[in-house]
């Protein structure tokens, strides 16, 4: 073959791999402010596969199983949002008010009297009311965007949807035609898509039974020292610790406040152990009841979870562990071995 021939075919790859990376850096570039929303919809339809396929198989109506499931996906986003944002505002400022009126100097002088000297006093009460100021401000700063960004909100909610409802719609031919795009065999292939559906699964059904544990732990304190409606507190406190961005802490903080604001100490700081002993079961449960599922070690769920919130926010708790599952899944091929790998198991 002439050398100019070579030349010519070597230039031509060249220029085609030089537009191919341009146009997916710009592409990059276009989608990544709602990166984290496709990645969303991608997680939802994952996770919500199942009940579709038993829709579909019951039914045998493709378009009449999906417009069951996005209903039904609308209701238990919007219902819990209608029902919990009027009481989250409505105890943001009573717990305002009632901050303002309790005395911790009082009870931090019964719990610890040795600290108690007019230089300790006098310390304790600029440091509160500098962060009764700034907690206002920040709660105020904090409302505000919300409602100048709210447009937003609702483009990146869109983007959720669509992609959610196409990914479920055309999951095979998507998931054929990434296959077709990668560089490894067929056994490789079925390791990725399996850690893949595993990790985001095993995520989202441990945040709704840790959101459970959290709730039953925190309705116990609540039952122990009195605190009346303690059933439906108990459930306001479950569908919290269930919603990631929202938490356990807006019902028992609140609560140990108005206690300690009325005098009742015991009870107060009972709810507020309570409260804190439920964090620390769900930082210890997470990262096991996603190892379990995930086959991963729960080291690397851990750092992966509290890794990836870091840097992508709430939805790093299940983009961190499948980054990491993805490295370990690559090291296994080029190590090669028969043997069961330490960080997963096969």
């Amino acid at each position: 073959m002439p050398l100019a021939i070579i030349d010519n075919e070597y230039f031509k790859k060249i220029i085609t791999t030089l537009i191919l990376v341009t146009l997916l850096i710009l592409s990059f570039l276009v989608l990544k402010p709602i990166l984290l929303s496709i990645i969303m919809g991608i997680i939802l339809a994952i996770v919500i596969s199942p009940v579709y396929d038993w829709f579909y198989k019951k039914l045998k109506i493709k378009w009449l199983s999906l417009t069951i499931i996005c209903v039904l996906l609308i209701l238990l986003i919007i219902l819990p949002i209608w029902f919990l944002t009027p009481i989250f505002f409505k105890q943001s400022f009573e717990v305002f008010n009632a901050v303002q009126k309790v005395d911790f100097l009082k009870i931090i002088e019964q719990i610890f009297p040795s600290l108690s000297s007019d230089a300790f006093n006098t310390q304790f009460q600029s440091i509160f009311t500098s962060f009764i100021s700034k907690s206002t401000i920040a709660l105020m700063d904090g409302l505000t965007q919300w409602i100048l960004n709210f447009p937003t909100t609702f483009l990146q909610l869109i983007i959720v949807f669509a992609t959610f409802f196409f990914t479920l719609k055309d999951k095979n031919e998507i998931i054929n035609y990434i296959k077709s795009l990668m560089p490894f065999s067929r056994e490789v292939e079925q390791k990725l898509f399996q850690s893949s559906k595993n990790i985001t699964i095993s995520v989202v059904y441990g945040q709704i039974a840790i959101g459970i544990i959290q709730g039953l732990i925190v309705g116990v304190g609540l039952f122990i020292f009195g605190v009346p409606k303690t059933i439906f507190l108990t459930f306001i406190t479950i569908i919290a610790g269930i919603l990631p961005i929202v938490g356990t802490p807006i019902v028992w903080i609140p609560i140990a406040i108005f206690l300690l604001a009325a005098g009742n100490n015991t009870a107060g700081l009972g709810v507020l152990f309570f409260g804190t002993f439920s964090i620390i079961v769900e930082h210890l449960l997470r990262p096991i009841l996603i190892s379990r599922r995930s086959k991963m070690h729960p080291l690397l769920s851990l750092m992966g979870m509290i890794g990836g919130f870091f840097f992508f926010g709430i939805i790093g708790f299940v983009i961190g562990p499948l980054i990491l599952a993805y490295v370990i899944i690559i090291l296994e091929i080029y190590r090669g071995k028969e043997t069961q790998g330490f960080f997963i198991k096969h």
